[in-house]
């Protein structure tokens, strides 16, 4: 980016997004910036990280971190010693709060008796572990390289070793998922004792192996009516085991909601450290380059001055985020929790009665029982929860024409 010199006011209070972009295999349904067979560059690319952790100490030294999130790719691959040394240079650079939350992602494979010690050890005190399903032949779809049993014992293990906040992501709406082996895997999960889950409906994204395969008929395309049943089945299987659904795709126990992936929900600002991550301030929005070998060398090679407004020279794009856009986003995002939009809250931050604001479009939805209004807030129906992007899709056309 030409121009790293961006005018921004920071924040009193934001979030971290780390990003290793490192897999043993890439999965083939993943979009994400991740890459497989590129540990050469594991070594200079956690220099290259600590390089632009320092560069935003200074920003961000009146800035308290409320939480830190450690996502790819799969940070659980890291050696002991670069996680050791990355946690020492976010706890020397910047402000954390005393119960801030630091998230690792993790693959079950990953998670040994000696890296879970030692992720307690630097102060990780959530895992994210990758799951996705308990059934062997659904995994060999996904390319997942643990087996049930493996990720049972993961989960365990992770137990065991002292961590009280663990979630499981799950996936539903296979490829030749049935209901049976639906409801197999989240019984499975709930005898596992997690914290927390996570439960994401498979998309085919564009360009992935997975959505080849089924564009070649080498695999069947799911059926999106049995993935809603699958959804309603979950829904009513996690809350008769005391979780409560706080967002459209997780659930938890009392306590362990994510503080980072809500902070992003109520559209609060973060900063992305890492190839390919986005950052969200004030009026602002940037996001850094792909390329973890383009980003390692910038950093590695280029000789930088830390000051209070410049930013790293990896930042690839910038953009203004206009108050119509910021009010249509906080919407959008805010309607997937299912405490919805606190309407006092809206109108303190934007200075507009969302009510008013969004009348004729929150009338339609009203109608078509897709939302409605209680108390003060405007929440998604059950109904709403399955055609969200309807609502966000309705939402968005207002910025449209006022643009």
């Amino acid at each position: 980016m030409k121009d790293s010199q961006i005018t921004i006011n920071y924040p009193k209070t934001l979030t971290l997004y780390i990003h290793i972009p490192f897999c043993y295999i890439k999965c083939p349904y993943c979009d994400f910036n991740t890459y497989s067979q590129i540990e050469n560059l594991f070594n200079s690319y956690i220099i290259a990280l600590k390089k632009e952790i320092e560069l935003w100490s200074k920003p961000l030294a009146n800035s308290q971190i409320q939480s830190v999130f450690f996502g790819g790719g799969t940070p659980s691959y890291l050696p002991i010693k670069s996680i050791k040394s990355l946690m020492h240079s976010i706890f020397s650079s910047f402000n954390l709060n005393n119960d801030a939350e630091i998230t690792f992602e993790c693959n079950p494979d990953d998670l040994t008796a000696r890296k879970l010690n030692a992720l307690l050890e630097n102060n990780v005190n959530r895992l994210s572990i990758g799951i996705q399903s308990f059934n062997n032949k659904l995994l060999k779809i996904l390319g997942r390289n643990h087996s049930a049993t493996k990720a049972q014992n993961a989960i365990k293990r992770s137990l065991i070793s002292g961590f009280t906040n663990v979630n499981i992501d799950l996936m539903y709406g296979l490829p030749t998922q049935t209901i049976n082996d639906w409801i197999e895997t989240l019984d499975i999960s709930l005898n596992t004792n997690p914290q927390h889950i996570s439960m994401y409906c498979l998309t085919l994204e564009k360009g992935t192996p997975m959505n080849e395969w089924v564009k070649s008929k080498k695999l069947v395309n799911p059926n999106p009516d049995v993935a809603a049943e699958m959804y309603s089945l979950a829904q009513q299987k996690v809350k008769l085991n005391q979780f409560e659904q706080y967002e459209i795709s997780n659930w938890s126990k009392p306590q362990n909601k994510s503080t980072h992936n809500i902070n992003y929900w109520r559209n609060g600002y973060y900063i992305g450290i890492g190839p390919g991550a986005h950052s969200h301030l004030p009026q602002k929005r940037f996001w850094n380059i792909n390329s973890p070998k383009k980003y390692t060398n910038l950093l590695t090679n280029t000789q930088i001055n830390i000051t209070n407004n410049f930013l790293p020279p990896v930042i690839e794009k910038s953009e203004h985020i206009s108050k119509e856009l910021e009010m249509a986003e906080t919407m959008i995002l805010g309607l997937r929790l299912l405490e919805g939009i606190n309407v006092c809250d809206f109108n303190n931050r934007f200075n507009i009665n969302p009510l008013t604001k969004y009348n004729s479009t929150i009338s339609d939805l009203v109608n078509l029982n897709l939302i409605y209004i209680k108390n003060n807030h405007i929440r998604l129906t059950n109904q709403g929860f399955l055609l969200g992007n309807e609502v966000f899709s309705r939402i968005l056309e207002n910025v449209n024409q006022d643009n």
